[in-house]
């Protein structure tokens, strides 16, 4: 019997998710949600993504409920990562480089995860640490230089999260006076050299 359960959305498809885990895949999660999967008694439940602005976010105090019924919970990518690094001292199970740098303090600010998506939940902008990942694994490649990388990173930072788009990003880029040699490069090896660090910190969670 399965008893695991995983909220995920955007960032993971049910589909792609259970190829690695046979578990109940459920939309995003919003309040009231992990109570209502937690008197179900799972093993554990998984938290990837959650709403937070039209909506209100998952209650610290449910996942807290479910964590003292002795049900493993673990968070990473996006919601996930918010708040595991915020309840990793009373018992959540945070994943990733993404949960990492919000325990850190590396990361600070909720529009660093994320994004505005369809009915189908298929993303329609760019969650802003996938961006702050790909910057830093084109600049250390040579794609792009420290000061390009820096230049984009900030622009992108700028633009309200709904709007954070690569073609947008490298627009402003282009107007910012950022070098063309250097977008020119950037755009030719974004489509196999982006990173997608919420769907890796998302697929660790499910092995975790």
């Amino acid at each position: 019997r399965v008893n695991i359960f995983i909220f995920t959305g955007p960032t993971l498809r049910p589909e792609a998710g259970r190829k690695i885990l046979d578990a109940i895949y459920l939309p995003p999660v919003s309040q009231g949600d992990v109570y209502r999967v937690a008197v179900k008694k799972p093993f554990a439940i998984g938290i990837i993504d959650g709403y937070f602005d039209r909506v209100p976010a998952v209650w610290h105090k449910e996942i807290l409920w479910a964590i003292a019924h002795r049900i493993h919970v673990f968070g990473a990518a996006s919601m996930g990562a918010l708040r595991a690094a915020e309840l990793a001292p009373f018992g959540m199970h945070g994943i990733g480089w993404i949960y990492e740098a919000f325990r850190d303090g590396v990361l600070e600010d909720d529009d660093e995860v994320a994004v505005v998506h369809d009915e189908a939940y298929a993303p329609l902008s760019e969650a802003m640490v996938n961006i702050r990942r790909t910057l830093e694994k084109a600049e250390g490649q040579g794609v792009i230089t420290p000061l390009t990388r820096s230049a984009l990173t900030d622009s992108a930072k700028r633009i309200f999260y709904p709007e954070r788009t690569y073609p947008y990003i490298l627009k402003l880029g282009r107007q910012s006076g950022v070098p063309s040699r250097e977008l020119s490069q950037l755009v030719q090896w974004l489509p196999d050299g982006r990173v997608d660090q919420k769907f890796e910190d998302a697929v660790a969670l499910l092995h975790a």
